[in-house]
């Protein structure tokens, strides 16, 4: 494998977005009842495990819409997994995936599609190791509880936990059971992102003091979606629409928060150590007013009933974490708004910060005084060890690359049955913040503070993320 750094192919595949695309399902809260310090309802099974001579870590999927397709196709790149079953209530999610089997000259898996529930059917009947979720968010806590209730290595897409309780909910069935849950954040992964981390652990930027990350993408054209292209310009959501606007547009019209957090919160997550010597204490969250869906509708046609609505999701939503160790986050989730795809992202320390809006660097003694430098150079010199070793493999793979490294580390993980390098701790943490930010801005901006899910483990736990030769 060639060790030589193609900068054009670095900046192609570092400034590639994430979007999680899913499949359909309604809208539905998980069903059992734990909270913190309680047991889990139902009673686990035996946990399996992944055995050295097992030929092929078996991997169920459930949810095969886009998002779960494009992971489902890099499982099917791969010779130690097989796929014997997928669950989807939709007929055209099934029938897409079945053709990926065939175009792979692989054997097609058992399909549930059965309606919504059908998924547990497949929990219980297949022999499994594994699965990876890739439903709607409001499915998310209900199907990964089932799966770790049944003693099976669980990977979820991101969003999903609707309450502190869900949270705890994941963390509890976790600690119960043992059974491992892989929080699928992409953006960990990218190839920028895991250089300006190297730089981090380089001391490049000394202690850091502020951080800056979010989810600025315009989805006007993702939340009303007609049918005719996969992307199109349209009036419809709900039942009347097709992909992501047939079930994530409801969220903007019924709350008011950060409801899309993880791909700017991760990256920052492991660049100041939370859950790992460090903590997220507590936030605040301010909205604005909320106008850009409306006039987003009455540009296409003003007498559609859906641009007579009233939305609830502010056009811009701000939260400020207050870390434990000093530091300070500041969260955007911009939406609904005219505007360029951006993370966001500013990793700011004593010596000097990174900025991804206008890809530069300064450092100070190295860089000219109040000029920035051009990052590639400093990415050239950082990039992250995993990067250099297995680009060739990332080729071709969904966001630049990055989803081989998410799924390589799932899998990886799950052969071994051990601790993910992003957990249900972290997860929760991350989900939490759509929780909290929706009750500060109800009450008026008012101080949130943060759960501690490990139960005072950040204290003494080690940063794992990007430190193993596969993940």
């Amino acid at each position: 494998m060639s060790k030589r750094f193609d900068r054009r192919k670095f900046i192609k595949t570092s400034i590639l977005g994430s979007i999680g695309v899913s499949a359909l399902g309604k809208d539905i809260l998980a069903e059992s009842s734990q909270v913190q310090g309680k047991t889990v309802v139902s009673k686990p099974k035996q946990k399996k495990q992944y055995e050295k001579d097992t030929p092929k870590l078996r991997v169920g999927f459930i949810g095969v819409g886009l998002r779960g397709r494009s992971s489902l196709g890099l499982v099917l790149r791969r010779g130690d997994c097989i796929v014997p079953c997928v669950a989807d209530p939709e007929p055209k999610a099934i029938a897409s995936t079945m053709k990926m089997f065939d175009d792979a000259g692989q054997i097609k898996p058992v399909a549930y599609q059965n309606g919504d529930y059908d998924y547990l059917n497949m929990l219980d009947k297949e022999k499994l190791d594994a699965v990876i979720i890739s439903s709607p968010w409001t499915w998310h806590s209900r199907q990964s509880i089932a799966a770790m209730n049944r003693g099976l290595y669980t990977g979820c897409e991101v969003s999903g936990a609707f309450s502190l309780e869900q949270c705890w909910q994941l963390v509890n069935t976790h600690e119960s059971t043992g059974s491992h849950f892989f929080f699928l954040e992409n953006v960990c992964y990218r190839r920028d992102v895991m250089a300006v981390l190297n730089m981090v652990r380089n001391n490049v930027f000394g202690e850091l003091i502020h951080l800056e990350c979010g989810y600025q993408h315009d989805l006007r054209d993702v939340k009303f979606n007609d049918g005719k292209t996969v992307y199109s310009r349209g009036s419809e959501f709900g039942e009347k629409a097709v992909s992501e606007a047939k079930w994530r547009t409801i969220h903007s019209l019924n709350r008011n928060g950060d409801l899309y957090p993880t791909h700017g919160v991760g990256p920052v997550m492991n660049y100041i150590d939370i859950n790992r010597g460090n903590r997220f204490v507590y936030l605040v969250s301010m909205s604005t007013k909320a106008r850009g869906l409306h006039e987003y509708l009455k540009g296409i046609d003003p007498n559609h009933p859906n641009a007579q609505l009233e939305w609830k999701l502010g056009d811009v939503v701000t939260t400020l974490i207050h870390c434990n160790n000093g530091e300070k986050v500041l969260v955007s989730h911009d939406t609904s708004l005219p505007r360029p795809y951006s993370l966001g992202f500013r990793v700011q320390g004593t010596k000097g910060l990174w900025m991804d809006i206008n890809g530069s660097v300064h450092i100070e003694g190295v860089s000219e005084p109040h000029r920035w430098d051009k990052q590639q150079s400093w990415f050239e010199k950082y990039d992250h060890p995993l990067w250099k070793r297995y680009e060739n493999d990332a080729a071709g793979a969904g966001h630049g690359g990055m989803d081989w490294f998410l799924i390589n580390a799932f899998v990886e993980s799950a052969k071994k049955n051990e601790a993910p390098p992003i957990d249900v701790y972290d997860a929760a943490t991350m989900l939490s913040i759509t929780a909290l930010s929706e009750k500060s801005i109800a009450m008026g901006s008012a101080p949130m503070t943060f759960p501690d899910f490990t139960n005072g483990r950040w204290i003494s736990k080690k940063p794992n993320f990007g430190l193993s030769d596969l993940y």
